[in-house]
C-alpha cells in the first residue's frame, strides 16, 4: 500500500473498502449485513449491489501487505455480509492476520495455493472454487455451510490444528471430484458431519491426528466409480460413517440429540474405498446407507483398527469387501451383510465378535458360508479361535464340525461316505458322546440277539470254557482292543455268525472315528 504507515487508505478504494480498511486496524467485524429476512442469504438470496461489495484486490492487499493496527489492537480481516467481486489471488503468499467471513459472496474462485497463513474461517459463505493446494495453515480451516459450486482442490495442504466442513455443500468440480484433497495433512480433528458432495470425496493418503467424523454426511457421484475414496488413509482416532444431526439446532456438543431432532443416516451414492487404511481406535459403520451399482464396493481390503463396527439396518446392494483386513474387535450385526457372493473376506481375520445373544451362531455361520462359495478352512478356523477366546468351547466345536461338513461337499464319493459316516456317528470326533450312545445301543441289540438264541458251540472243548453270558460277549466283540474272553471262547455259525462279524466292525469303525475326534479336540483348533 502507498500510504504511510497509520495514515488513510488508498484514494481510489470505495467508501466500502475503506470502511473495510479501518475495520482491519481495529481488529473489528465489517458488517454489511442489513438484518431482512432473506436478504442477507448468500447462498439463495437476491444480488448484492456496490453497497455491500469489496474489490478481491482490495481484500488481497489487506492481507498480503495491510496497515498496521491501531495502538492496543490487533489486525484482523473480519467481514459479514460482503460481496467480493474478482478473483482473490492469495497463493504463494503469506497472510498473518486472522481471517473470517461470515455470510459473504464470492464472484471468483478463491485461490490460496501454497498459501501460509494463521487461520482462516468462512462460516456460510458462497463461492463459485476453492482452490488451496499445498496450503500451509498453522491453526484452523474452517468452511462450515458454506457453498462451493466448482469443487474444492486441498490436495497435499497442511493443517496445523483443525479442519471444520460441517454442512458444507460442494458439487462437482474438475475431474469429477468434489472435494479433492489426496495427501492432506491434519493436526487434530476433521469434522465433515452432514455434508452434502456430490462427485468425488478423495481423501487417498491423507494423515489425520484425532478423528474423521462424517456423521449424517450425503455423498453422491452419479457416474463415478467411488463416492469416497480414502485408500491408503491414516486415522489416529476413529473414522464415523454413521448418523448424525444438526448440531446447531440440537445446541452443538457431542451429546446424542434431543428426542424432536431427526438423526440422519450416513449415505452413500457410490463405492466406499478404505483400502489399506490405518485406524488408531475404530472404524464406525452405523446407520448408514450405501446405494452401490454395477462394480461399485463397500472396499476395506487391508484396513487395520482396533475396532470395526459395522451395525447397518440393511445390508448394501453391492459387494462388501474385507479381504485382508485385520480387526481387533469386530461388532456386527446380522442385517449389516449382503448375501452369497456379494461377501468377499479371504484373509480377514478378527480376535472377537459380539455376543452369540446379538448374532446367533447360526446366523453366524450363514455369515461364513456367504462368504466362501468355495470352500475353505480358514474363515471356519477364525471364526472358532475367536468363540473359543470368548469361552464358547462348545459353539467353537460347533463351528469346526460345520467346517468339516463343508469339506465333505469336496470329496470324492468313497469320502463322503466316510465323512457322513463320521458325522452320524461320533460328529467328526466333535460329538464324541455319541460313540458312547451308538455303543450302548450295539450293545444292547446284540445282547438281546445273543440271549434270545441258542447258546453257541464251544471254539475249544479240551479248553478251559467260561460262562456264557450274552452281554459279556456282545460287548467283547464291540471292544476292538480290550479282551474279556468270550470272543475266542464260542463258534458262532449261520446267521449268528454273521451278527457277531458285524458287531466287530462297527465297533472297530467306532473306535476308529472317535480316537480321530480325540486327536482333534487334543490338537486345539483343528
Amino acid at each position: 500500500m502507498t500510504e504511510a504507515a497509520g495514515g488513510t487508505p488508498p484514494q481510489d478504494w470505495t467508501p466500502v473498502e475503506r470502511r473495510m480498511w479501518q475495520a482491519f486496524r481495529e481488529g473489528r467485524t465489517c458488517d454489511l449485513r442489513t438484518g431482512r429476512a432473506g436478504g442477507d442469504d448468500p447462498l439463495a438470496g437476491p444480488a448484492w449491489g456496490p453497497d455491500r461489495t469489496v474489490r478481491a484486490q482490495a481484500v488481497a492487499e489487506l492481507l498480503l501487505d495491510g496497515p498496521p493496527a491501531v495502538p492496543g489492537r490487533v489486525t484482523a480481516l473480519k467481514l459479514a455480509g460482503v460481496r467480493i467481486s474478482g478473483r482473490l489471488m492469495l497463493a504463494g503468499g503469506t497472510v498473518t492476520p486472522y481471517v473470517q467471513l461470515d455470510d459473504c459472496r464470492f464472484d471468483d474462485p478463491l485461490m490460496l495455493q501454497e498459501c501460509r497463513i494463521g487461520s482462516m474461517r468462512l462460516v456460510r459463505c458462497r463461492l463459485p472454487r476453492l482452490d488451496a493446494a499445498r496450503l500451509q495453515v498453522g491453526g484452523d480451516l474452517h468452511l462450515p455451510q458454506c457453498l462451493i459450486t466448482d469443487g474444492v482442490r486441498l490436495a497435499d495442504a497442511h493443517i496445523g490444528t483443525d479442519l471444520l466442513l460441517n454442512q458444507l455443500t460442494v458439487r462437482r468440480g474438475r475431474a469429477a471430484r468434489a472435494f479433492a484433497a489426496d495427501g492432506l495433512t491434519v493436526g487434530q480433528d476433521v469434522d465433515a458431519e452432514l455434508i452434502d458432495f456430490t462427485g468425488e470425496f478423495s481423501l487417498r493418503s491423507a494423515r489425520i491426528g484425532g478423528r474423521l467424523s462424517l456423521r449424517g454426511a450425503t455423498l453422491r457421484n452419479p457416474g463415478g466409480r467411488q463416492a469416497l475414496n480414502a485408500a491408503r488413509i491414516a486415522v489416529e482416532h476413529t473414522l464415523y460413517l454413521s448418523g448424525g444431526w444438526n448440531a446447531l439446532s440440537a445446541g452443538g456438543g457431542s451429546a446424542p440429540p434431543p428426542e424432536d431432532v431427526t438423526v440422519l443416516p450416513f449415505t452413500c451414492h457410490g463405492g466406499l474405498r478404505l483400502d489399506d487404511g490405518r485406524f488408531g481406535n475404530a472404524v464406525i459403520i452405523s446407520r448408514a446407507r450405501f446405494v452401490l451399482a454395477g462394480e461399485q464396493q463397500v472396499s476395506l481390503r487391508r484396513i487395520q483398527t482396533p475396532e470395526l463396527c459395522f451395525t447397518l439396518p440393511r445390508a448394501p446392494e453391492g459387494e462388501v469387501v474385507l479381504s485382508g483386513a485385520r480387526v481387533g474387535k469386530l461388532n456386527d450385526t446380522p442385517s449389516a451383510w449382503p448375501s452369497a457372493g456379494r461377501l468377499r473376506m479371504t484373509g480377514f481375520s478378527y480376535d472377537t465378535l459380539p455376543p452369540l445373544a446379538d448374532f446367533p451362531l447360526r446366523e453366524r455361520l450363514g455369515w461364513l458360508a456367504a462368504a466362501t462359495p468355495e470352500f475353505r478352512p480358514e474363515p471356519y478356523e477364525r471364526l472358532a479361535a475367536a468363540l473359543r477366546a470368548a469361552g464358547e468351547d462348545t459353539e467353537a466345536r460347533e463351528v469346526l464340525l460345520a467346517r468339516q461338513r463343508r469339506r465333505r461337499e469336496t470329496l470324492t464319493p468313497a469320502g463322503r461316505v466316510w465323512g457322513w459316516l463320521q458325522d452320524i456317528t461320533v460328529g467328526y470326533g466333535y460329538r464324541p458322546g455319541r460313540a458312547a450312545v451308538w455303543m450302548a445301543v450295539l450293545w444292547a441289540l446284540g445282547a438281546l440277539y445273543f440271549a434270545l438264541h441258542p447258546t453257541p458251540a464251544a471254539a475249544d472243548a479240551g479248553g478251559y470254557r467260561p460262562h456264557w453270558s450274552p452281554a459279556l460277549y456282545a460287548l467283547d466283540l464291540l471292544l476292538p482292543v480290550i479282551d474279556l474272553g468270550q470272543d475266542n471262547a464260542w463258534r458262532e455259525t449261520g446267521v449268528a455268525q454273521w451278527v457277531a462279524s458285524l458287531l466287530t466292525l462297527l465297533g472297530w469303525m467306532l473306535a476308529t472315528t472317535a480316537a480321530a475326534g480325540a486327536s482333534r479336540l487334543l490338537r486345539r483348533g483343528t
